[in-house]
Formats: structure tokens, C-alpha cells, sequence
């Protein structure tokens, strides 16, 4: 069950990761943001690493919650965010119609997502505009902070609304697993331990 949280948070930073390199640089690795928009029409997988398609798929954002927690240049604009998308969940797990919104709408988007890929321009386009329906319409908003040229691409706000269900996506699977922000604040360094582990797995994995 630690190793699910662990990886489970690691989801929610690697989709925050990915929102910040598209918001201040314009793009963000595709590999990652892949795993990220996938794991978003996994919503009854056998285990959390599953969600991801693998922990290859969840590789970046175990490197980036070992460099949070343990490094010594943390990242401080990534951890407001990553706060905000917790912050986001806990108020989406007390609405349940908007529940029950997501989930309809994410069965509605999964065909597209299977015949395009869950990556394709037009299945991000249809996971913002159901981002801007429901978690969009939450109080407070997460706001992305970045370059003002790249948040006036409409194409790019698209792939960071995406990118953010994702990262709701997997603070749901952190919350499911028992997640919560006591264990966040109380078990950074084994959660770094637990990261460093599950990263040479990874690479085990790969071969």
C-alpha cells in the first residue's frame, strides 16, 4: 500500500511537472504527458502502477517527488501547484454530481482516445473543455503561473487543462489508497526512500 501512494503521488507530480514545462517552455515530454492522458481513462485498474501503464509510464514524476523530497533545490512553484491539485480533490470527493460529471464524460471521450490515442490534439481538446465544465468551476482555482506567450496559445491552454485531469486523476488514486496530507507531511524521506526503489525497479523493467 506504500508503494501505491508513492506511486499514486507520483502521478500527481509528474502531470504538474508537465503542465509547468508546457506553460513556461511550450512543450513538455511526450513520453510523460502520454502516461498522464492515459491514466485518465483508467479508472478501474488492478493496481496503481497499472494506472500508468507500467512504472516506466509514472518513471518522471518518481525522479521529480525523489528530487521534492529529498533534494536540496526544491521547486517551490511545483509544490503550490501539486497543493492546489490536493486541494482541487478534496473538494471534487465532496461533490458528487460533478463525480459523476467527470466519469460520464471521461466514458464519453474514450473511444476518440482509443482510435486517436489519448495524447491526439483532439482528445486533449475534449479533456479541457470537460476540465473547464467541472474542475474549472471549483473554488479556489488552481492557477498555472508561465510564459504569457505560451498561456495565450490556445493549443497549449488545452494541453495544460488536459494535463491538470490528470493530476486530479491521480490525486483521486493518492486519496484512494489512503493518501492523505498528514502522511504527505509526515513521510517525506520514506516516500523518497520508497521513489528511489521503485525507480530502479523501473529501470529493471526496461531491461
Amino acid at each position: 500500500m506504500r508503494e501505491s501512494r508513492v506511486i499514486a503521488l507520483a502521478g500527481v507530480l509528474q502531470a504538474c511537472r508537465l503542465v509547468r514545462d508546457v506553460a513556461t517552455n511550450g512543450r513538455a515530454d511526450a513520453a510523460g504527458a502520454e502516461a498522464c492522458l492515459a491514466s485518465v481513462f483508467r479508472i478501474d485498474a488492478d493496481s496503481a502502477a497499472d494506472v500508468f501503464g507500467g512504472l516506466s509510464g509514472v518513471r518522471m514524476g518518481l525522479e521529480t517527488l525523489h528530487a521534492q523530497f529529498e533534494g536540496r533545490q526544491r521547486d517551490l512553484a511545483l509544490t503550490r501547484l501539486v497543493l492546489g491539485v490536493l486541494r482541487l480533490e478534496r473538494r471534487l470527493a465532496r461533490n458528487p454530481r460533478m463525480l459523476g460529471d467527470l466519469r460520464n464524460g471521461i466514458v464519453a471521450i474514450q473511444r476518440q482516445a482509443d482510435h486517436f490515442g489519448s495524447a491526439h490534439a483532439t482528445v486533449q481538446a475534449r479533456l479541457a473543455d470537460l476540465y473547464v465544465a467541472t474542475l474549472s468551476q471549483l473554488r479556489p482555482r488552481v492557477i498555472v503561473h508561465g510564459n504569457p506567450l505560451h498561456l495565450a496559445n490556445a493549443q497549449l491552454v488545452e494541453q495544460i487543462r488536459a494535463l491538470l485531469l490528470a493530476a486530479v486523476r491521480s490525486a483521486v488514486l493518492w486519496r484512494q489508497v489512503g493518501g492523505g496530507q498528514l502522511r504527505l507531511l509526515l513521510r517525506r524521506r520514506e516516500y523518497a526512500m520508497l521513489a528511489r526503489g521503485l525507480l530502479a525497479r523501473s529501470t529493471l523493467d526496461r531491461g
